[in-house]
């Protein structure tokens, strides 16, 4: 997800130069020209986007720590950067323990403010992560800590969370990687048993010669090598809730075990001479279809009535596009900040990409994908070239337009084995669906390569593999000169002109 962030500053040229740095930088900026209307937006209904303010200390209507004073108490995650002319120890103490993340002094160059504004928003980021795996070890994870924007997984939070209000038993069906044990925590998290164990089982994980000891436990000394008293699975969860995840895997022989320890509520250790009594949740999972396999005797009917008290169905990913988006963008915030990298989002092209996969691994494989994309990418933006299994599985059709960048391969061998990191898009038809003419191209990749190197003529030729001197001859040629018609000479710096006229 693209960053927005807040610059809070009387000047309005103040305002622009530091909307273009940020901009550069591939974040969203908005403005407010003082500390009242920074306030009103952040209170508002975009207030939401923002995801962190850059704050000047010194403006008429209301200053910089009244701002912090008032934002605190209702948004006290948000970061706040004090940027301003007011240097000064006695400053930057007040304006720290007014709630402010950082402070920098006027003029602050663009790379420092980018550095502040990427630091402050990875530590936010992991400690959003931080307190998400405390919730997670603590079995207080809730449904409004999971991301889905989807209908269809509204649907299952409404489920589920109707589930935890009881302790019936849960059947939790959906596609390998679609996220049922997270769904299964968060009942946990949501019932009257949160914080206590909760205790997941592979059952067909488990080894078939331990699958009893393991599930129900065992005294010392009741087989060959147990020289140690085991509680078992059961037992370990014991006033919380018990995940069997794969619940079809489970040999015969043990689900008639299993249904009597569900029925009586109560184990017997292998070598006990006595039942011991477990006061269990039972939350199972399986992604085959346990019906049809209690119809064919593979999976004992009784049992399967047992477990499909309340059964939730999660809906494979490719059913539910509208979350792809979403997760993919919460999977970049992540993995950029535990990998220290600068990826931010994702191009119109790449989301496109990802939208139009099937995803046959679901969550777990965007996960996957995610995490080899944001490690590989050098930019700003993952871009079709940073999914190359998913673009060569969508056809080499896909990969050709979803990579505009390829163009431009002819005029310079290392752009085509570089990432396409670049925003910018070539169409080489126009609005008819005819090729456009060669000469109209060309000018397009010059005025691209000017902006991408911010002017740096030089720099232009060499990418291009031209010289100075052919490079100021097509810009006269193609009219991209300045105002006052000089293309300037070699030698000369026309930059400035040059970019003014582009």
């Amino acid at each position: 997800m693209v960053q927005t962030i807040l610059v809070v500053d009387d000047d309005p040229v103040q305002r622009r130069l530091l909307e273009t740095a940020i901009t550069r930088s591939g974040m969203q900026v908005v403005t407010a020209p003082g500390g009242q209307p920074a306030l009103d937006l952040i209170n508002g209904p975009r207030g939401e986007q923002v995801t962190l303010m850059l704050l000047d200390l010194v403006m008429p209507d209301m200053g910089g720590l009244d701002v912090l004073a008032r934002l605190r108490p209702t948004n006290p995650e948000l970061p706040v950067i004090v940027l301003t002319a007011k240097g000064g120890i006695d400053s930057a103490v007040e304006a720290m323990r007014a709630g402010a993340n950082d402070f920098l002094v006027k003029p602050a160059s663009p790379e420092r403010i980018a550095v502040s504004i990427r630091n402050q928003l990875k530590i936010g980021t992991l400690s959003g992560e931080v307190k998400q795996l405390k919730k997670k070890q603590d079995n207080r994870l809730a449904f409004d800590d999971l991301v889905a924007l989807s209908p269809e997984m509204k649907q299952v939070f409404r489920l589920g969370a109707r589930a935890a209000q009881s302790d019936i038993p849960v059947l939790i069906e959906g596609e390998s990687g679609a996220g049922k044990e997270l769904i299964a925590r968060a009942i946990q998290g949501t019932s009257a048993r949160a914080g206590k164990p909760f205790v997941t089982v592979n059952c067909g994980a488990i080894p078939e010669n331990l699958i009893e000891s393991i599930l129900f436990g065992h005294e010392k000394g009741s087989f060959t090598g147990a020289s140690d008293k085991h509680l078992g699975k059961f037992q370990e969860a014991d006033g919380g809730t018990l995940f069997l995840d794969e619940i079809g895997e489970l040999r015969l022989d043990m689900q008639v075990k299993l249904l009597r320890a569900l029925q009586e509520n109560e184990v017997d250790p292998v070598g006990s001479k006595r039942p011991v009594k477990v006061d269990v949740r039972i939350i199972a999972a399986t992604n085959r279809d346990l019906g049809t396999m209690a119809r064919e005797g593979t999976f004992r009917e009784d049992l399967y009535y047992r477990l499909n008290v309340y059964p939730i169905l999660v809906p494979a990913l490719r059913d539910r596009a509208a979350d792809i988006l979403p997760l993919a963008r919460h999977f970049i915030e992540r993995f950029a900040a535990e990998e220290n990298k600068t990826v931010s989002g994702l191009t119109p092209q790449a989301s496109q990409l990802l939208e139009r996969f099937s995803w046959p691994g679901n969550v777990r494989q965007l996960e996957n994908t995610i995490f080899r994309a944001v490690v590989l990418c050098d930019g700003a933006m993952l871009d079709v070239c940073d999914f190359p299994q998913i673009a060569a599985a969508m056809g080499v059709e896909a990969v050709q337009r979803q990579n505009p960048a390829s163009v431009g391969a002819a005029a310079e061998g290392e752009v085509a084995a570089q990432p396409a990191t670049s925003p910018f898009a070539l169409p080489v038809t126009d609005a008819s669906g005819h090729v456009r003419r060669f000469e109209e191209l060309e000018a397009e990749i010059i005025r691209m390569a000017i902006s991408r190197y911010d002017g740096h003529m030089s720099e232009v030729a060499r990418r291009l593999g031209i010289g100075r001197s052919t490079l100021y001859r097509k810009l006269k040629e193609y009219g991209l000169e300045g105002p006052d018609g000089d293309a300037g000479e070699e030698g000369a710096a026309p930059e400035d002109t040059i970019k003014k006229a582009i």
